[in-house]
């Protein structure tokens, strides 16, 4: 029987490691999936792994530091498709870390670009279509870092912080609607990437892409709605 569709689902940065294992989950149910990417093997493997049609994927090239295309990208979507009902807003990384007293203008900008604006930019463009919606889901992406402020990362502390801060002012203004904003708090994921970046660091008790793309599957959901706000812990014992 062929599966009926009734949700569309937006992920910049989605072709990432959390990006994919959330789309293994979606797969299966009723969405389609509209994502952006940066890289192109990224997206190529993306294609292998996910295979949707025409109907059900839309994957494009964006920068979501760029607020133009943004823009263009959610406004495409919402013409294919109709109105969004869940954004995943995955884009982020890490730009290498130093104190303050070290920080230079470049390092702080290209944090912002990936950590901050990039969220906002994705936020600020969407919520016009997720509010034409029965019910909207928007799921960011904060970090414990942002709680803990370890030495040495201020920008990525305070990116981090700052978009803890965009998931609650967006959930207090949207109370009076059927939209909801929600923030996932990881700390180290367990990734190749990150394993090549850290090669002694015990790895045990990292969480992996897919137990957090289990959460972020649930806040996505109507059920979800109840969260409102909340600040999801996802660093399991790490």
């Amino acid at each position: 029987m062929e599966k009926i569709v009734t949700r569309t689902i937006v992920m910049t940065g989605g072709t990432g490691g959390l990006g994919t294992a959330l789309a293994r989950r979606l797969i299966d149910e009723d969405v389609r999936l509209a994502v952006t990417y940066l890289l192109p093997n990224e997206a190529t493997e993306f294609e292998e792994e996910i295979v949707l049609g025409e109907d059900r994927l839309f994957l494009r090239r964006v920068d979501a530091a760029n607020a133009s295309a943004v823009s263009d990208f959610l406004a495409d979507v919402n013409e294919l498709w109709g109105p969004i009902h869940g954004l995943a807003a995955l884009v982020g990384g890490w730009a290498g870390g130093r104190d303050v007293e070290d920080t230079d203008d470049v390092r702080l900008e290209r944090m912002l670009d990936l950590n901050l604006r990039s969220a906002f930019y994705t936020v600020r463009a969407a919520l016009p279509y997720l509010k034409k919606a029965e019910f909207g889901r928007i799921v960011l992406v904060g970090s414990r870092a942002a709680i803990d402020n370890p030495p040495g990362q201020a920008t990525f502390n305070m990116a981090k912080a700052a978009v803890m801060a965009l998931g609650q002012s967006v959930a207090s203004e949207l109370e009076s609607t059927e939209v909801t904003a929600s923030v996932l708090l990881p700390s180290v994921i367990d990734t190749p990437a990150t394993r090549a970046t850290l090669p002694y660091a015990d790895y045990v008790n990292w969480p992996t892409p897919e137990a957090i793309a289990g959460v972020a599957e649930f806040l996505l959901t109507k059920e979800a709605g109840v969260m409102n706000g909340a600040m999801v812990p996802v660093f399991g014992k790490a």
